[in-house]
């Protein structure tokens, strides 16, 4: 097997654990911050043990390695987990994966503000026509027999924003890689929330779906996706990323019949085509 081909289907598995990740938040009967904390502290755990494993003694020197990027990294990448699970409280699963979906555009703005980098007119128009499409989902919103809310619409956008930043404080430390700094940071997270939650506030009968959330999809993926993408390029991965935004609708459609809204289709639409077909000229122009 290729490196390509193998890091494409490590690729695709962890998008694929991933795409249940909005609709377990809408299957647990419990308050958003409990639902947080133990989405982050289950997916902490699983991960520290994973990277105990690996990596052993030199754990601990790995994360030295990183130095004051682990800062802001491990505050953005949690506090986007957080409002994550706050934004599909408030708006539909599709309009949170798919404004979610303009996670690159908010990194190739933050690497040319952080890292220098030149954004090139491929990205700058990318980023014109992804803005129309949250805007169109964002009209949708506002409508008085709408699912979704401009809260929710607006709390999705932030998520963006905050994991471009953990990506783009990723990218400034290469070739170290920052995965061993993140179970760290879940942790730290969740004994944060433990304190403003009641972490026993769960109904009975969701307790699996509480482990199934964190301890296994949530955390297979953040293993998955953090592996995969060594092996193919930025343009392979943002395309097989993609697929969660086209998924994750359709898996709550047919669970909670939770059904978008003509605005979300039109702009969502609008996104999706026009982050395909940027992503699809950079894979065309890196081959």
């Amino acid at each position: 097997m290729s490196d390509q081909l193998k890091g494409i289907l490590i690729t695709l598995l962890g998008v694929l654990f991933v795409v249940p990740d909005s609709l377990f938040v809408r299957l647990i009967d419990a308050p958003t911050l409990t639902i947080a904390f133990w989405r982050t502290f289950t997916q902490g755990i699983v991960l520290l043990c994973v990277m105990a494993l690996i990596l052993g003694r030199r754990y601990p020197q790995k994360i030295k390695e990183v130095g004051w990027v682990s800062i802001p990294f491990g505050v953005t990448v949690t506090t986007s987990g957080l409002l994550f699970v706050t934004a599909v409280q408030y708006t539909t699963v599709a309009n949170v994966v798919i404004i979610i979906a303009t996670t690159p555009i908010f990194a190739a703005f933050f690497s040319w503000l952080w890292l220098g980098e030149r954004v090139s007119k491929r990205m700058i128009w990318t980023m014109l026509f992804a803005i129309i499409g949250v805007v169109i989902i964002g009209f949708g919103s506002i409508e008085p027999d709408s699912n979704s809310t401009l809260l929710g619409d607006s709390l999705a956008l932030l998520t963006a924003a905050l994991f471009a930043v953990s990506i783009t404080c990723a990218r400034s430390v290469s070739p170290i890689s920052i995965t061993p700094v993140v179970p760290v940071a879940f942790l730290i997270m969740s004994g944060v929330l433990f304190f403003f939650v009641d972490p026993w506030n769960v109904d009975p009968g969701d307790w699996i779906w509480v482990f199934l959330h964190g301890g296994i999809f949530v955390a297979a993926s953040s293993a998955l996706l953090s592996y995969g993408p060594k092996f193919i390029t930025s343009a392979e991965v943002a395309l097989l990323i993609l697929l969660e935004s086209i998924f994750a609708p359709i898996l709550a459609w047919f669970i909670i019949r939770e059904v978008p809204g003509a605005w979300t289709l039109w702009g969502g639409s609008l996104v999706l085509l026009t982050l395909i077909i940027s992503n699809a000229i950079a894979l065309r122009r890196a081959k």
